[in-house]
This record gives C-alpha cells, structure tokens and sequence, in this order.
C-alpha cells in the first residue's frame, strides 16, 4: 500500500512557515516519510515537489528558482511551474519527454502556514474559523521536533489530568486534579468534515495565560477536525460571544518522529509575539519528555492495549474515531 493511499496521505499537513519561503526561494522539507522541495517562484506562487530530480536523482532543494522556472543544480534542467521539463542544456533544442517531470503535490498557503498532500486531497484544508476573527491576535509557534508519533501528541493535547503533575503551578496543581465529568460527541464542519468534540471541559488552573495569575476555574472546548490536528477553544475572562483558541497540527515525519506548529488566536495583544511563543514554548517543552517516553511510541487502538478511566472518555473516542477512519499510519492495531 502506497503513503497516498493512506488516510494521511490524503489529508493536508502543514510544513513551514509561509513568510519564510520568499520569492525565488527553495527550502527542503519532510513529510511522512518523504522528501518534499519548497519553492516559491518570483511571481509568488508556491509549488510543493518530491525532492528528487527524475534525471539523475538531485535534490531539487538545491536548486534555483529562475522566474517562474526551478533549475536542477546538477546539469541544469528547467522544470516549469507544472513540473514539466523545459530545457536541457546538453542537448539545445530537445523536447523532453513526459517522464521528464517533476512529481508535483497539491499546495495552498493558508493560517500563515504552507500546507502540502502528497496523495489526493479528501477535503479542504482544517476549518478554523477563529483565525479570520480580528478580535485575536494570531502567532505561530514552534516548529517542535518530538521523537513519537502525530496521534501520541494529539491525545496529549486533548489529556486535562496531566495539567496539575506535568504543568504543575501553570495548567494545574496537584492539590486539584479532578477532572469533571464532560462531553463528548461527534463534530462536523458542514462541508463534508467530520470529528470530535468535547466540551464542559472545567479545570482549575493556577495561570490561566501568559499574563494571568492567581487562579481561576477555566472552561475549555476542544474539537478534533482532522486526525492530526486539534483546537482548543476558550471563552476569555469577562467576555462573551467569542472565543480565544490554541490550535495543535501535527507534520508527520514518519511513524515515530514528527513535527509541531501551535497556532495561537488571543485576545492578548499587550505581549510581543516572543513573549507568547516563550510561553508557549515553556508548556510544549514541559510535554515532550513525557509523551517522548511513552511505550511504544505509536498510538495502541485496541481496547485493552492500555488501561483507560472515565476521565480518558475523549482520548478513548479519539482512538476510536481514528479505528472509523482506518488509521494505520502511526498507530498500533
């Protein structure tokens, strides 16, 4: 079975920050276990190619961006924009043929982020409605190498009874760990989309933000709206009708290794985006040595592979959720 053949290979994975990739630039880039070259040509648009020239094998993220052209840096074939070759300078004249072609995959910039499927798009990319609300201040934090798999992660983020022992004075204390009974059920984002949601979601935490202390009881939302990604959702302190959000999107490097980029919609705007992202970066890093020393790395599916408790119900229906789909990628049967 091919990768485009899998759920993840025909889902949409971020894999770099679209600011970073200017006109005429080529960057390398990963993604479920391929190779994957970054260009941007001088006219703005962004092309995602397998990162190997079909001649002889050249990475293309050595190459150059000329015009709207990508040169191989071994013997200088021209590749246009369709991934078609247009020139090959030891034999002026020459029609290349088909198979002289760039693999080309589906590309779009979306959420300030570059977003590549290497098989054939399912759906459009992740809905997330918060991002487009001017109300809230959006950085991107990360990216965050972590040695595990993309759904170890996921379930982490969804995970509120580690608050108080893995993010102890911040997310939680260990004098209040009980996690209240809350609700899980199916979400769908009308176009097609479909997840999980949960919500009635109390916890008390210490430090509710980068700028709050003092403690307070928060109410959280979160929803899976893909199987690598997960939004959490909050209402800000003394105001109604809106919510912040913390996005989690996982680029799967391969099975057991992948990559982390945290999309942050705040009501706070009296920080910098440093602070933010040293906040941010404060509790990813108090994660990663936890989820990194879980045994076996890929997530168990199986009922009785790990023991659960009510206060797992979403980690169970994201298991779950990931068995409807038929996972493979990164679990364990």
């Amino acid at each position: 079975m091919t990768i485009s053949e899998l759920v993840l290979g025909n889902d949409w994975h971020p894999l770099a920050l679209a600011a970073a990739l200017a006109p005429g630039a080529v960057a390398p880039a990963s993604l479920l276990g391929r190779d994957v070259a970054l260009w941007r040509g001088h006219d703005g648009v962004i092309h995602a190619w397998e990162d190997r020239c079909p001649h002889r094998g050249t990475r293309f993220s050595i190459g150059k961006v000329d015009g709207g052209e990508l040169q191989c840096a071994y013997h200088g074939w021209r590749f246009a924009a369709n991934g078609r070759c247009s020139d090959i300078p030891a034999l002026p004249g020459h029609i290349a043929p088909a198979s002289a072609s760039a693999r080309v995959f589906a590309v779009v910039e979306r959420y300030g982020l570059v977003w590549v499927c290497i098989g054939t798009p399912a759906a459009d990319v992740l809905p997330f409605p918060e991002h487009g609300d001017a109300r809230l201040n959006k950085v991107i934090c990360g990216p965050y190498e972590i040695a595990t798999s993309g759904p170890r992660i996921v379930e982490n983020f969804l995970d509120m009874a580690h608050f108080p022992f893995v993010h102890a004075g911040i997310l939680g204390t260990p004098g209040q760990a009980a996690v209240r009974d809350y609700r899980v059920e199916p979400w769908e984002d009308g176009a097609g989309g479909h997840g999980l949601q949960a919500s009635a979601c109390f916890f008390w935490q210490p430090q509710t933000n980068s700028l709050a202390h003092g403690g307070s009881e928060v109410e959280y939302t979160y929803r899976v709206v893909r199987p690598l990604t997960a939004i959490l959702t909050k209402v800000p302190q003394a105001q109604e009708g809106f919510r912040e959000a913390i996005s989690l999107h996982v680029q799967p490097l391969g099975e057991e290794s992948s990559r982390v980029w945290i999309i942050l919609a705040l009501t706070n705007f009296a920080q910098s985006d440093g602070e933010l992202r040293a906040f941010q970066d404060r509790i990813f890093l108090q994660d990663q040595p936890i989820i990194e020393n879980q045994v076996p790395r890929r997530l168990p599916l199986s009922a009785g592979a790990e023991l659960s408790m009510l206060c797992d119900r979403m980690s169970v229906a994201y298991r779950n959720y990931l068995k409807h789909l038929g996972m493979t990628y990164g679990v364990l049967p």
